[in-house]
């Protein structure tokens, strides 16, 4: 049996409880993992407040930004040991961890490592009434210790969002990964130790939310800031449990996102981004598209050939090459997505295809498994249209005008992404600037520059990450006026 610890100012802790770690490809126990107790969490906070003031306080941007690219170096250098383990956390297929995942947590250093030594900050010069004049600049400078709250989706490309452009702004940080897909984040500590990271800088705890790592890490009083990618209803948690002390938060929350297909769109391109928006990583993706709204003249067009899309997606093993769906992350959430399948009926739902559990006759039925799902019919008031689902789902619904489609886009307490397919490109732009969401891709999905602002409004988030909003947020800017 495997044992993941908990990784404190350089060392592997053990402590007093742990809890198991599930494939859900096969609900097989794979590992025993190490929970954190509060005294545990306090001495990876200290740890990191250590740090702030040691060797690593005491680095230039240019030798942060050195060690950085050498943590991109070390995860490349063990890309099978990360794919294999984000693959047995999370039964995401293997073709997805190798192609998504793993580069792209390299990738994240790389380009904060980049960003920190090129990213300016304003200045003025002001004339005051006298004739004289005052410079006024500003310097950047780390928050402090940044506990880092991710989730299990994507767990090792959301950590490096976060971890990166933390440690590039001179933070140490400490993590909670997610307590079902533990392994990457205790991975990387290794690498942190391989590309010379300073003790105390990068610390992990595992365990769960409420009484338990997750909350000791936000109630803590030497914490000064805290960034969580999850559900709304954590998000808001967490936002009570900070405000006393008035801390800094960036969230990137849920979603219920929406997709506008126009009858002039390049069909098949159309119908294919759609089916990634829907499906990918079995739908457990916060920008995945669950309801999509197409022009009349091709609803049923569109309906049928999406339908053709979803019932030859290839369930099976995480590690065969030709899988393109995996299972859901644990029993509990298959659960919550079958009740969701179940509800969908109950409200009136047509049952385009799937709706179930796909069976394979050897171990894989011990899995999470759900067939991909597609739905019509119901009404815009329905549960399954307005609640997060985060399953291989999507609703097709109609619209007839521009107007109409912008309407029911919008018609959600959620504001995270947004897609428009549309072979007239005035018409798509127009439509993307009434989106009120915090990213639309007009005639693609999933496509992401790193520099770009990511994140949602309502219920979907607070802040920006991406390029300089990240280091914005992993800073504290200090104007400094001098007259002369």
């Amino acid at each position: 049996m495997k044992h993941i610890l908990n990784y404190i100012d350089g060392r592997f802790v053990q402590g007093a409880r742990s809890f198991p770690d599930v494939n859900p490809a096969t609900g097989e126990v794979i590992a025993d993992v190490s929970e954190a107790s509060r005294g545990l969490v306090d001495d990876a906070v200290q740890a990191a407040r250590r740090a702030l003031h040691g060797e690593w306080g005491q680095l230039t941007v240019g030798q942060r930004s050195e060690r950085m690219h050498r943590v991109a170096a070390a995860i490349e250098s063990r890309f099978e040991l990360f794919v294999q383990a984000e693959v047995a956390d999370t039964g995401k297929p293997i073709s997805l961890a190798s192609k998504l995942d793993v580069p792209r947590a390299a990738a994240n250093f790389r380009v904060f490592a980049d960003l920190i030594k090129t990213a300016g900050l304003e200045s003025f010069q002001t004339e005051m009434p006298d004739g004289r004049r005052a410079l006024n600049y500003a310097v950047r400078s780390p928050l402090g210790v940044v506990g880092i709250i991710t989730p299990w989706n994507l767990p090792l490309l959301l950590l490096t969002w976060k971890v990166a452009p933390a440690l590039a702004c001179g933070n140490s940080v400490v993590v909670k990964p997610s307590e079902e897909t533990p392994a990457t984040a205790t991975l990387l500590a290794e690498v942190m130790q391989e590309a010379g990271i300073p003790n105390g800088v990068y610390n992990v705890v595992h365990g769960f939310g409420p009484n338990s790592a997750g909350e000791f890490l936000t109630q803590h009083p030497d914490v000064n800031a805290v960034t969580f990618t999850g559900e709304s209803q954590t998000g808001a948690a967490i936002m009570k449990t900070v405000a006393a002390s008035v801390k800094p938060v960036s969230f990137e929350l849920g979603g219920k996102n929406a997709a506008i297909v126009f009858a002039d769109c390049e069909f098949e391109e159309a119908v294919k981004g759609i089916s990634d928006a829907a499906f990918l990583n079995t739908g457990q993706v916060c920008l995945c598209a669950e309801r999509v709204y197409v022009e009349r003249p091709i609803l049923e067009h569109f309906v049928e050939a999406l339908k053709s899309k979803a019932e030859s997606m290839r369930i099976g093993a995480p590690l065969n090459a030709s899988t393109e769906l995996g299972p859901l992350i644990s029993a509990a959430h298959r659960e919550k997505v079958l009740s969701y399948y179940r509800l969908a009926r109950h409200e009136g739902a047509e049952v385009v295809t799937g709706g179930g559990v796909p069976k394979f006759g050897n171990e894989l039925d011990q899995g999470f498994y759900v067939q991909p799902t597609i739905y019509t019919g119901l009404k815009e008031s329905a549960r399954c249209v307005k609640e997060e689902i985060f399953g291989p789902v999507c609703h097709i619904a109609p619209f007839d005008t521009e107007e109409e489609a912008i309407s029911l886009a919008n018609d959600t307490k959620y504001g995270l992404a947004a897609s428009i397919w549309t072979g007239n490109l005035k018409r798509g732009h127009r439509v993307a600037q009434q989106m009120k969401v915090g990213i639309t891709w007009l005639n693609c999905w999933f496509l992401r520059d790193l520099r770009t602002p990511f994140g949602g409004v309502g219920l979907s988030g607070i802040g920006r990450e991406g390029g300089l909003h990240s280091l914005n947020f992993y800073s504290e800017l200090n104007n400094i006026c001098v007259r002369f």
